[in-house]
């Protein structure tokens, strides 16, 4: 393939090309033929029986695992990492003679999923397969790098379903572990699975690199638009200042207007308070909730899409809807969580309904619903160490808000920021 095909509309650039060799090299080994481009396409379904996705890991498997021949393999995965017979990867591999599994690394919430936010499960022996499996949670560079030395592995493998936000921190494992594998001199294998609230636009305000930390480590927008594979090849070509020996393995049959019901593959919680698909499509807005002293809605059934507080009533739903936003609804709601804020005590707010999912936009009315419970509740108040600052990746946000601006103003500071990294995201876009 030539660079041309794969750089954005100012041309191919040396970084593009990176993205475009990474793109395509485990694709080789699997005999396929789909351009990396944004303009080629070549996942279009034919006929009126679409077939289901088939994630990245699917397509190596069947491909015999060309790629991974004759290395040691060290996978990072969770929960998440299943087949459509809903089997996990690493069990599906453990027992194929094909492949050489030699560790598992896990993520916060662990590789089995036993922790809650802000966890993880340390270092253990899987009990099902035997093997060893290490902890990345909140490691980075060195120290990371040196976890996957010791392990002794030659390529370390991702799989993990993510959420579509940039403050989900499955991304940023990603990130830490391509620079890890770096500096520790190894190869990163990418399988890709869908963002669940599709490709179609990048949404919301860009990271100011002064406010890095895991909930963003590099300037992206607060819902991106783009497959773990996608950004691993944007990663790689414009934030790594060594880059690793990357290679992806595509999806088959993922539009970019897919959202995760259209995909025909099972879900299954990324994370305890990821429930559903309907939660992940709410997420990237109403998580900056965290930021403030109103519930989130962790601890009821309905994380993220129940939203409050005690003291709020009526008037929060009254003032959400007034604001007409697209796509969605607003019932008032009460609600006692479980955990969490406002633990066993009855919080009055809002539940989200959206009614139209394409022309909804999650980041505007979170905005819009700060905007509101500031207005309507005298108890508003950010969470004292400005976590939103973290969450909306700058003090935008926060002083506009504490300054009286509407959502719509709100929204508009950061639409030169978005068009510019919408721009960029061009360049590493793998589907139509």
């Amino acid at each position: 393939m030539s660079a041309a095909n794969s750089s954005g509309p100012s041309g191919p650039s040396r970084r593009g090309l990176l993205a475009a060799t990474g793109a395509v090299g485990a694709l080789g080994s699997l005999g396929a033929a789909e351009p990396a481009g944004p303009r080629h396409g070549g996942d279009e379904p034919s006929g009126p029986a679409r077939p289901r996705v088939r994630t990245g890991f699917e397509r190596l498997a069947a491909g015999g695992y060309g790629p991974l021949e004759g290395q040691r393999v060290g996978v990072v995965t969770n929960p998440t990492g299943v087949t459509a017979a809903v089997r996990h990867i690493v069990d599906v591999m453990h027992t194929d003679d094909r492949v050489e599994l030699t560790a598992v690394f896990g993520p916060e919430h662990g590789f089995r999923g036993t922790a809650q936010a802000g966890g993880s499960e340390g270092r253990y022996d899987d009990p099902a397969t035997g093997l060893p499996v290490y902890d990345t949670y909140l490691k980075s560079g060195r120290a990371l790098a040196d976890v996957f030395t010791a392990s002794g592995v030659d390529t370390v493998v991702f799989d993990i379903q993510d959420a579509g936000a940039r403050f989900y921190t499955y991304i940023w494992t990603l990130y830490d572990c391509m620079q890890a594998a770096a500096l520790a001199g190894l190869r990163f294998v990418v399988l890709d699975r869908p963002n669940p609230v599709s490709g179609r636009t990048a949404l919301g305000p860009v990271l100011d690199r002064a406010f890095a930390s895991f909930v963003g480590r590099e300037p992206i927008a607060q819902a991106h638009g783009m497959t773990v594979a996608e950004l691993a090849l944007l990663f790689n070509g414009e934030f790594l200042q060594e880059p690793v020996r990357l290679d992806v393995v595509r999806m088959s049959g993922w539009r970019r207007t897919d959202f995760f019901d259209a995909t025909g593959l099972p879900w299954v919680p990324p994370s305890p308070n990821m429930p559903t698909p309907d939660t992940a499509l709410v997420y990237s807005g109403t998580c900056l909730f965290e930021g403030t002293n109103l519930s989130e809605g962790r601890g009821t059934t309905r994380p993220f899409e129940l939203l409050g507080a005690e003291g709020v009533d009526r008037r929060w739903a009254e003032a959400a809807n007034a604001e007409e936003l697209p796509g969605v609804r607003f019932r008032e709601a009460y609600f006692q969580p479980v955990f969490s804020k406002f633990q066993g005590r009855t919080a009055g707010g809002v539940q989200l309904h959206v009614h139209d999912r394409e022309a909804f936009d999650p980041v505007r009315t979170g905005i819009a619903l700060l905007v509101t419970a500031k207005r309507v509740w005298s108890g508003f108040a950010w969470r004292p160490d400005n976590w939103i600052d973290k969450l909306t990746g700058s003090t935008r946000v926060r002083t506009m808000i504490d300054a009286g601006a509407s959502a719509d103003e709100v929204v508009a500071a950061w639409r030169q920021d978005l068009a510019a990294f919408r721009a960029t995201r061009r360049e590493y876009l793998l589907y139509r």
